[in-house]
């Protein structure tokens, strides 16, 4: 069984979430979200009847803050973070995604991550492609998943995918929607990912953002039309040398009504920008379309 954690992010239920699953050596935890949100993290593994040191095992998905922020508040309690060999280094040493971070968000980095440690190189896990690990009874196999970001992982545990952002951004009953940050975004890499998926024996996903998917095939269908939908948005703007910052404004519009379309509530609508920040797909598009002109010149 995956125990879904909200972490009330921003004081947003629904909207970033760890798992927990229970083994014969104990909890096994994925994602552990921002450190901003490790009282949340905290609580909800109590509510599970476990302490946090109980926890030697912490598989992330990928290094983005909102994943993985806070997986040093374990490693400082003995556990081992399984990593993307791409992703390890940042961990060790976070310096240059904090500071990426810190250009990003400015003075609203406390309030949105607090604070990000570097994990000793003993302590992390670098995970190749297809390897599985055996962790009491329960088997946990890694898929390189590209496409959001070039260092993602999804878990499969049994018939369950924790998907991290390759499965996508649902909120509620509202539709799945592509989170396209900078600087890594590649649709190719995505759908390859997607495909793969399809592939394997599941019976649901399990989405940071937010929460149980169980038809599979369908919601990665629409996930692919809507980053395509997003990425060809993008592209005119991008052929005609506009500086994202001007666009930004008529995307936000454009994926704020698409959703309110499909029946997203104001409260729906904030709980999706938190969980994708609709100004930071832009950025990412524009730089993907940036690294496409330049491989195919």
């Amino acid at each position: 069984m995956v125990h879904t954690i909200d972490l009330h992010f921003l004081d947003h239920s629904d909207t970033i979430a760890a798992f927990l699953i229970e083994s014969g050596e104990g909890p096994i935890l994925f994602e552990t979200g921002p450190y901003s949100t490790f009282a949340h993290l905290t609580a909800g593994i109590k509510k599970l009847g476990y302490e946090l040191a109980d926890i030697k095992h912490v598989f992330l998905t990928h290094i983005h803050l909102d994943h993985a922020g806070a997986a040093w508040a374990f490693a400082e309690m003995g556990a081992h973070i399984y990593v993307h060999p791409f992703g390890a280094k940042h961990m060790h040493d976070p310096s240059k995604l904090i500071n990426s971070a810190t250009r990003i968000y400015g003075e609203h980095m406390e309030r949105l991550w607090s604070t990000m440690k570097g994990i000793p190189q003993e302590q992390l896990v670098i995970v190749e492609h297809g390897v599985s690990y055996q962790i009491g009874d329960q088997k946990v196999q890694a898929w390189h998943t590209p496409g959001h970001a070039v260092h993602h992982i999804a878990w499969q545990v049994g018939a369950h995918l924790i998907a991290g952002d390759v499965a996508g951004i649902k909120i509620g009953d509202g539709p799945v929607v592509a989170p396209c940050p900078p600087p890594d975004i590649n649709v190719e890499h995505w759908q390859q990912s997607m495909a793969l998926i399809k592939e394997l024996d599941l019976e649901a996903m399990y989405l940071t953002h937010f929460g149980k998917v169980t038809d599979i095939v369908p919601h990665l269908e629409a996930l692919e039309q809507v980053l395509i939908e997003w990425s060809e948005w993008i592209k005119p703007h991008f052929e005609r040398g506009a500086d994202p910052k001007e666009v930004t404004p008529a995307f936000q519009a454009f994926a704020q009504e698409s959703l309110a379309k499909q029946g997203v509530n104001k409260e729906g609508l904030a709980r999706y920008e938190s969980a994708n920040p609709s100004w930071m797909s832009v950025a990412g598009l524009f730089r993907y379309w940036k690294k496409k002109l330049e491989t195919s010149a």
